[in-house]
């Protein structure tokens, strides 16, 4: 028996999001900016037939400022969910260098609770390999008899092989 894929959970939030990371894709495509070109052409050349009037110049001062204000949100929203998936993504890839979790691969699918709580548990992990580490650093100090802070600063040679530590 094999597992099943898992599929993106459906609430308000997460389609938006799937909306948000679609729109920022095309947005970003050549062929919307071809698109843009060809209405700004278009709308520049029917500048004279239009009298370059009041309405011409509010059109493209409307359609710009909605389409700017718009995809403030929607970027913005993409961005957001990229950057907390990468950066879990990379966390998990500190924490087990040898063997990271396949389970990791699809984070962008999970929903803004469960991201939440991965970020949590991370944070968890991060806190107590501190503590550890800062209990194997003073401890190495006791055994060296603080020899990092001795020597004028310098740091120590290796004692096995005369170079620096």
């Amino acid at each position: 028996m094999s597992a099943q894929p898992k599929t993106c959970r459906s609430s308000w939030s997460d389609t938006f999001a799937r909306f948000a990371g679609k729109v920022a894709w095309a947005a970003g495509s050549p062929v919307t900016f071809g698109v843009a070109l060809v209405a700004l052409a278009a709308w520049a050349a029917a500048g004279p037939f239009l009298d370059y009037s009041t309405g011409w110049q509010l059109l493209v001062n409307t359609g710009t400022t909605i389409t700017t204000f718009l995809m403030v949100f929607v970027i913005q929203n993409s961005q957001n969910r990229d950057g907390l998936a990468a950066q879990i993504k990379l966390d998990e890839i500190i924490r087990a260098v040898s063997g990271a979790k396949n389970s990791m691969i699809d984070l962008e699918c999970l929903t803004d609770k469960e991201l939440a709580e991965l970020r949590v548990k991370f944070a968890a992990i991060a806190v107590e390999a501190r503590q550890h580490e800062e209990k194997v650093e003073k401890r190495e100090d006791e055994v060296n008899g603080n020899s990092r802070f001795k020597n004028n600063g310098k740091t120590p040679k290796h004692p096995l092989h005369g170079s620096t530590a």
